[in-house]
């Protein structure tokens, strides 16, 4: 007998437990082999049955023949229909395609008209597009041959916003073509002329906007009437001022207000002609702003008087649905309107400024002949820039693109800020064009070769709409009311039969 009893007993236990774990993993192994056949097996019966019952519902179906029924049941003719085959360009086939047409810019905002390429209606608001960010500035050009329906157009989307509570502003309608429109909506037209009792004094201190204490409204008058003293100037001198002028416009500006609560243009006048003593120390003064006297002196007492050298007989009123200067009886001096519209641009800017002025389009019509003078094309440029931030959507109105070439020199400042009105404007709506127009309006606007061959076969009423990137062609439509109002061509038709 080897080893003791207490060795023999401690090595049975030690071999037992690890007989017993073997043992154990085979019953596992075993178990899980049955469980896996099983699986199995109720997989492929699942399967069997799924095929079976696919092929009896196919043996249960009925087909017709690959040649179709026999007989009167067979519905076609007994030759077989053949067409040429056709082949084509994509750009040509893609008309056939159904789904080419734009999804449109929604339902809310101004109805204009019918999308001729999706047949929905059309509907554009600048506000609305930017607010849903669709565009980032809310400013339009619009351009169109004589006659092609612009005027009616432009008129159309103002006098339909205002149910909207947008307001409207022209400050210059070279043809009094919205002084109609004006009255018919319960506002107001300023005509402005030679011979008529009306008088707009350029320092008048304007509308107030709320929110501003004493000091401040003080401050800014006096920086309004310093800057348009000093644009009237401008324009008047055809040129910019020099240090030395600006310093006699301020000093006889602050000689006439210290004298007077509200002053008119020939009070400045005369203290830039006879400055004081206290502001003329070394005899200078006078000298140094005489160039400056006598050309405002053209406005109170020269070829320009009438309309500028006595207290306003018309007011602003910010309240009024919409206020337009009609500047037809003035149309043969061009000097004249740069000089009424840097005014009514003052009284606009003082309304625009006020936070409760609500929303406003401000109509530029013929622009061409507005964008010729620097000091109104700079004002032009500012509203045009702080669009968002007045809440205003100003509207630049031409007969053709290329007019913006004939504003300066190539090259010159004026130029640029001619060029960037319309780079600053996302909603470019071009009417009908002459074929010689074709390609400056196509590298303006960046057209595509397709949407250049459009233009020249526009109707009346039709226009590319290019709205940043996206592009539709709209037939406009107006309400019988609208065509007896808008007519711009009644004269030409009256009496024909």
């Amino acid at each position: 007998m080897s080893g003791t009893e207490p060795e023999r007993l401690h090595t049975s236990v030690l071999v037992a437990p690890a007989a017993e774990r073997r043992r154990l993993r085979k019953q596992r192994r075993q178990a899980a082999t049955r469980l896996q056949a099983e699986q199995r097996a109720t997989e492929k019966a699942t399967t069997r049955a799924k095929v079976e019952a696919e092929r009896a519902e196919r043996r249960a179906t009925r087909y017709l023949p690959a040649a179709g029924e026999p007989g009167p049941a067979a519905l076609r003719s007994p030759g077989r229909f053949r067409l040429p085959r056709h082949q084509d360009t994509s750009a040509t086939l893609a008309g056939a395609y159904p789904f080419v047409a734009e999804g449109g810019l929604g339902s809310n905002g101004v109805f204009v008209g019918q999308d001729l390429y999706s047949g929905g209606s059309f509907v554009y608001d600048p506000w609305v597009l930017y607010a849903r960010g669709i565009i980032t500035a809310p400013n339009v050009v619009l351009a169109g041959i004589v006659g092609s329906g612009k005027s009616s157009l432009a008129k159309s989307l103002y006098t339909r916003s205002l149910p909207f509570g947008r307001r409207v502003y022209v400050p210059g309608d070279p043809k009094g073509e919205h002084t109609a429109v004006a009255e018919a909506v319960g506002g107001r037209a300023i005509v402005l002329g030679h011979g008529l009792n009306t008088r707009l004094n350029p320092l008048d201190e304007g509308h107030r906007p709320g929110g501003l204490t004493d000091e401040q409204w003080k401050t800014t008058v006096a920086s309004r009437r310093r800057d348009l003293i000093g644009a009237l100037a401008e324009t008047v001198l055809a040129r910019g001022l020099t240090p030395l002028e600006h310093t006699a416009i301020d000093l006889a500006l602050t000689t006439a207000v210290r004298e007077n609560d509200v002053p008119i243009l020939p009070m400045v006048v005369d203290h830039i002609l006879n400055p004081a003593h206290h502001d003329n120390d070394d005899g200078r003064l006078a000298e140094d702003g005489r160039l400056v006297g006598h050309a405002l002196r053209r406005l109170v007492a020269g070829d320009l008087q009438g309309l500028f050298d006595g207290p306003s007989t018309v007011q602003f009123d910010p309240a009024l649905p919409m206020i337009s200067l009609d500047l037809s009886r003035v149309t043969e001096n061009s000097t004249l309107i740069s000089v009424l519209m840097t005014c009514s641009s003052a009284w606009m800017e003082s309304a625009l400024l006020d936070p409760a002025g609500g929303q406003r389009w401000v109509i530029y019509d013929e622009a061409w002949r507005l964008m010729s003078h620097p000091a109104l094309l700079k004002r032009m440029d500012a509203h045009w820039r702080l669009a968002r931030h007045y809440g205003i959507a100003n509207m630049l109105i031409f007969h053709k693109l290329s007019d913006l070439d004939n504003v300066g020199d190539h090259g010159s400042a004026m130029r640029s800020l001619a060029n960037s009105l319309l780079a600053n404007a996302e909603t470019r709506i071009v009417y009908r064009q002459e074929s010689d127009q074709l390609g400056p309006t196509a590298t303006a606007l960046g057209l595509t070769g397709t949407e250049q061959k459009l233009l020249p076969s526009l109707g009346v009423g039709q226009g590319l709409w290019r709205i940043k990137d996206r592009s539709f062609v709209t037939q406009h439509q107006l309400h019988p009311a609208e065509m007896s109002l808008f007519d711009t061509s009644s004269r030409l038709t009256k009496g024909v039969v």
